[in-house]
């Protein structure tokens, strides 16, 4: 069986990311293609920026922050990026929670949830392939770009997808799901 883990990259007061993250979830949940789907938000996680003596190349972790956030990452085996779009580029949490490991990722797919004003997040998803790929990841093609993301907020705070929404995170879940099964030798060896 597979899990799922979906990290929140916006850390900001009065990010969306927990109400995108949250419709993800229910979504990965009604898809059934893992087993357990978990949502991870950095905000929680806390992570200092870098702060390791060592390569994360090398495992060798001094801090319990970075071996709980080791676990966290290894016990997946794909995962969805939830992520803003700060200034053309993906936010620095989530290249800092990227950068404190190494082996962790290896092997895993990658789909990209991203929102923003008029680009949705592109231009921040199609940054991030450049390091994911070069940790041995798998960025699924298939994605999910919100433009002006707070039009899909309710009152509630809760995210009401529209039909392309939904039809974009089916395909990202569908290929997540075909690319983990793929992948999953590779990480046995």
């Amino acid at each position: 069986m597979s899990k799922l883990e979906i990290i929140i990259a916006s850390t900001r007061p009065g990010r969306v990311g927990p109400q995108v993250g949250r419709w993800i979830e229910d979504a990965a949940g009604a898809h059934g293609g893992f087993s357990e789907v978990e949502m991870v938000d950095l905000a929680e996680v806390d992570l200092p920026f870098m702060n390791e003596p060592h390569h994360p190349r090398l495992g060798q972790y001094t801090h319990d922050h970075t071996r709980r956030w080791s676990e966290k990452v290894a016990e997946a085996d794909a995962f969805a990026f939830v992520m803003p779009e700060y200034n053309y580029g993906y936010n620095a949490e989530l290249k800092n929670a990227i950068d404190y490991l190494h082996h962790e990722w290896k092997y895993k797919p990658v789909g990209l949830v991203s929102y923003g004003g008029v680009a949705a997040g592109t231009r921040a998803a199609q940054m991030i392939k450049q390091v994911v790929t070069t940790l041995k990841m798998t960025p699924v093609f298939e994605a999910v770009s919100i433009p002006f993301v707070s039009q899909f907020l309710a009152e509630d705070g809760t995210l009401t997808p529209n039909e392309e929404m939904q039809t974009a995170a089916k395909a990202m879940l569908e290929e997540l799901a075909r690319t983990e099964s793929a992948l999953r030798p590779l990480r046995a060896t």
